[in-house]
């Protein structure tokens, strides 16, 4: 039998945008450069309030006559209607497709797919593995058929939470956080030679200022984790909150200012231990949280 495994992440929807002008019409959108997509090759990124907070982030992949927006399940609707307003005179179309189509995380090495199925390593990190995009109706069969073993989505949210990489539906409420507090540079999900994007200018001011001071970082517990909400103490100093936990692991909003080298808090009576990503934070000059 297979070793290979396979996450059906139920939680996440995908809004189609299609049509003759819709790579520039996403280019003048999100964060990220559209260009960088390919047959094998997707990118993340945002699209931001023209304050430059993070409405929504998801994946970019492609797709026959455009794109596939791979975002959480419970803002795909929201996401459509938005993406759509934006649309005026632009020829393209905007569709949720979340009951059609299915969103797995595979392993990075693992029994080939049929070429109609959309598979690409994860943008933000490959340590992540891949993902894939396919019909709904028969993801599980088809999994099994081509040697994957299913697994529960919470195995492949725990993997997450321990390397790091926040999550919208949990860790990033719309419209509250600014993509640098959420590790955005690091998990390749802006890019600041592109060009103009609604948001674009205060993402730029905070990256060229080294004005963000706050992190999304993971925390662990020797038992369950608080609530998200949660405030995050450091003897008597609000140091952040709880963002989204599963169990044991969790991810949390945190002030760099008022972290220091700790690396324990408390929440709400429990000791959290505040870890690192499994990727280099580009902190600001003068910082040394590492």
């Amino acid at each position: 039998m297979s070793d290979a495994y396979a996450n059906i992440l139920r939680d996440r929807g995908i809004v189609e945008a299609g049509g003759p002008d819709v790579a520039n019409f996403l280019q003048g959108l999100i964060t990220n450069d559209i260009a960088k997509v390919g047959p094998q090759e997707g990118i993340y990124a945002a699209l931001l309030t023209p304050q430059g907070k993070i409405v929504y982030d998801f994946l970019i992949v492609a797709a026959p006559g455009g794109f596939l927006l791979d975002c959480a399940r419970a803002y795909a609707s929201d996401l459509a209607n938005r993406l759509k307003k934006y649309k005026l005179r632009a020829k393209v179309t905007i569709a949720d497709r979340s009951a059609e189509l299915a969103v797995v995380a595979l392993p990075l090495s693992g029994p080939s797919l049929p070429e109609s199925i959309t598979v690409v390593t994860d943008p933000r990190l490959p340590e992540l593995g891949r993902r894939a995009i396919m019909p709904a109706a028969d993801a599980e069969a088809r999994l099994r058929e081509h040697g994957y073993r299913l697994r529960a989505e919470d195995e492949y949210e725990s993997r997450r939470l321990a390397l790091g990489v926040p999550d919208a539906a949990v860790d990033i409420p719309p419209e509250t956080l600014f993509p640098l507090d959420c590790n955005f540079e690091e998990l390749h999900g802006v890019d600041f030679t592109k060009g103009c994007y609604v948001g674009q200018e205060l993402t730029a001011r905070m990256k060229h200022r080294a004005t963000a001071r706050r992190r999304l970082l993971p925390v662990s517990a020797p038992v369950a984790l608080p609530p998200s909400g949660t405030v995050l103490k450091l003897g008597s100093i609000e140091l952040g909150e709880l963002r989204g936990t599963i169990g044991v692991r969790g991810m949390a909003l945190v002030r760099l200012d008022r972290l220091g080298n700790a690396v324990e808090a408390t929440a709400d009576g429990v000791t959290v231990a505040i870890g690192r990503p499994s990727y280099p934070l580009i902190l600001p000059a003068g910082d040394d949280h590492q």
